[in-house]
């Protein structure tokens, strides 16, 4: 435990040094995110956006000693957001891949998540061989929506639908309107936790012989190379 705490201090530490450099000149942190992207960012009863990533940034912005604000954006449209300039920073569980690190910094990574499928225990679906013809949901520009375009031959994979945040591509499952539905484990854990409706059916990896299928960071400006993971 101890070495975890010293793990999540260096990597706070890490990143604040470097947005004090490049944000000097601004008043508050501006931090783009998908609410609604559970456990991560999403709104509880009250309206209050909470969530991991946004507890990290809070921490963040008190010991920078400046404001936070966060910036509800489909997640598509974080990467333009941060590169544009409209937002100093951009949190949902946003994975490093090589295709993003080729226009897109990352401070350092905290996190790893396998994929899973998510389908309705009424289904009958128990893995990814049961898909063949089948519409499967994901999240646009998602590590899921990258997995399901590259294995669609693999599977057999009827349409690939995608959709903007977990709570539609959940209902058009619950509906029937989708059979199964690619994301990340913890968000589809959190969500189908009080739902006997849905299950996890199967786990799987961005491709073989990796640790992990995605390694999660806080997304930053192409400037701030020197946050690049090692």
């Amino acid at each position: 435990m101890l070495h975890v705490s010293r793990m999540k201090s260096t990597f706070i530490a890490g990143l604040i040094s470097a947005l004090g450099v490049f944000n000097a000149q601004a008043a508050d942190l501006t931090v783009g995110a998908n609410i609604g992207n559970v456990p991560w960012e999403f709104q509880d009863a009250s309206g209050k956006v909470v969530g991991f990533e946004v507890d990290l940034v809070n921490e963040i912005a008190k010991r920078l000693g400046k404001s936070v604000e966060f910036v509800n954006t489909p997640f598509n449209g974080l990467f333009p957001a941060v590169q544009s300039g409209r937002i100093n920073m951009a949190i949902s569980s946003i994975t490093i891949t090589e295709k993003r690190l080729a226009s897109v910094s990352f401070a350092q990574p905290y996190y790893d998540s396998d994929q899973s499928l998510t389908v309705t225990a009424a289904s009958g679906i128990t893995g990814l061989k049961d898909m063949g013809g089948k519409v499967v949901g994901v999240d646009t520009g998602s590590t899921g929506d990258m997995w399901a375009e590259a294995h669609k031959g693999d599977y057999k994979l009827g349409e690939i639908r995608k959709f903007e945040g977990l709570q539609p591509a959940m209902l058009d499952l619950v509906a029937g309107r989708v059979d199964g539905y690619i994301s990340d484990i913890p968000a589809l854990l959190y969500y189908a936790k009080d739902k006997p409706e849905l299950r996890l059916s199967s786990a799987f990896r961005q491709a073989k012989n990796t640790r992990s299928c995605s390694t999660r960071a806080i997304h930053l400006p192409q400037r701030s190379t020197r946050l690049l993971p090692r």
